[in-house]
């Protein structure tokens, strides 16, 4: 896993802490907890994750 990832949360998390964050890791998309960050990420192939996000944006 790169050092330098840069993580994201959602806008719509507003300030909140409990939260999960997203990053790019290469072929990969890194999640990790938000209030928990050293407890490592989970990474997913970007097309997967896609098609993952894709299920909940026309709900």
């Amino acid at each position: 896993m790169s050092e330098d990832i840069e993580f994201r949360k959602s806008r719509h998390s507003g300030m909140e802490e409990d939260c999960v964050e997203i990053g790019r890791d290469g072929d990969l998309v890194r999640v990790r907890d938000s209030k928990a960050r050293e407890a490592g990420t989970l990474g997913f192939p970007v097309a997967e994750f896609r098609r993952f996000l894709a299920r909940f944006q026309n709900r």
